[in-house]
């Protein structure tokens, strides 16, 4: 199993940041690749609760995610798996002095293991990856900041 991990630290409220991360109705905004929602079940971000979504053409292909942990103020683990790869996604919030740190974790396996494909994972679809749980994250922020100075 690979593990990829991004972060940022954010001046905003830690209340702020998390709910924009838990509207699912706001992924299409900052979530890379997002394409339309397919559908939600249960109380998302509730323990047991699963997200169905669709990517953006020639992205992920149809992506589900199921909750598997959440603690108010700390963060949330799902199951996510798509046609290629399967895992446990993590999202992290650390209350700073001045704001709030939010990271992003993947523990993936691929669906078709095999010595071409951990070579494609080693040199390309990790670092695939990675750069987009960070363009999430910047979005995200972009997303954030906006929503704040409505509010002032």
């Amino acid at each position: 199993m690979a593990t990829i991990r991004v972060g940022l630290d954010l001046d905003a409220p830690p209340p702020a940041a998390e709910a924009l991360w838990y509207d699912i109705q706001r992924w299409p905004s900052f979530v890379d690749g997002f394409g339309k929602l397919v559908k939600v079940e249960g109380e998302w971000p509730a323990v047991g609760s699963r997200v169905v979504w669709d990517s953006t053409p020639n992205g992920r292909g149809r992506v589900s995610e199921r909750v598997v942990a959440h603690e108010p103020g700390a963060g949330s683990s799902t199951e996510v798996e798509d046609p290629r790869l399967r895992g446990t996604q993590r999202v992290m919030f650390e209350s700073l002095e001045w704001g709030i740190g939010v990271g992003l974790e993947l523990d993936y396996e691929l669906k078709q293991p095999g010595p071409f494909q951990r070579l494609a994972d080693l040199f390309f679809i990790r670092r695939a990856l990675r750069d987009s749980l960070r363009r999430t994250l910047v979005r995200f922020q972009r997303e954030l900041a906006s929503d704040l100075e409505l509010l002032r």
